[in-house]
């Protein structure tokens, strides 16, 4: 029984060789056909290819357009919230100011003007949060219009350069080395410009 299941094993152990070995022919094959088939700028085929997303953030058009709409939204956003803790600021100054100068005719004015004020602190508190999320949710909407501005160009240009793989570099993190020609970052960055100067017309 043991003998059986030790020749059982060698039989497995070839098979899976063989296997391992055809595989890998086929493979072969199949790149160097897709090899003849596609060029880069340099006249070899990568099968991989990167986009540097700083680059292309600093470069697209339509990236600078929605960063300067979300900076204006920021900044009309947190205008008026430092407007209203102003306001609300200037309102602890002068309870304060009364309190210690006796300015209220009774305690109950003091502690209603102090409810009032705890309030303002509330609402103030909650509209700086309202408008974080406000601006978050904008930003991850922008980002979404992005991306899938980006996803479907390249799904039309992997179409002419059957690339496996287009990975996102962003500071050096992903790619530590790039052969000349896997960096397609200014030739995405030129196509998406101007598909997007068309759209404007």
């Amino acid at each position: 029984m043991k003998q059986l299941s030790t020749v059982l094993n060698g039989v497995l152990l070839i098979a899976v060789i063989i296997l391992f070995v055809l595989h890998f022919k086929s493979t072969g094959t199949d790149n160097n056909a897709t090899a003849a088939d596609g060029q880069s700028a340099g006249g070899e085929f990568f099968p991989v290819a990167y986009i540097n997303t700083d680059s292309l953030l600093l470069h697209y058009s339509f990236a600078k357009e929605v960063n300067e709409q979300l900076m204006s939204k920021e900044e009309a956003s947190r205008a008026d919230f430092n407007e209203k803790a102003r306001v609300f600021q200037q309102d602890a100054v002068e309870f304060q100011r009364k309190v210690q100068n006796n300015g209220f005719l009774s305690m109950e004015r003091a502690q209603k003007e102090q409810q009032r004020l705890a309030k303002a602190e509330q609402d103030l508190a909650q509209l700086n949060q309202t408008l974080t999320n406000e601006l978050m949710r904008e930003q991850e909407k922008l980002n979404r219009q992005l991306r899938d501005t980006l996803i479907n160009y390249l799904e039309e240009y992997n179409k002419q350069k059957p690339y496996k793989v287009i990975l996102s570099n962003t500071l050096g993190d992903n790619v530590l080395y790039g052969a000349a020609g896997v960096d397609i970052t200014n030739e995405i960055v030129e196509v998406l410009n101007a598909r997007h100067a068309a759209s404007k017309k």
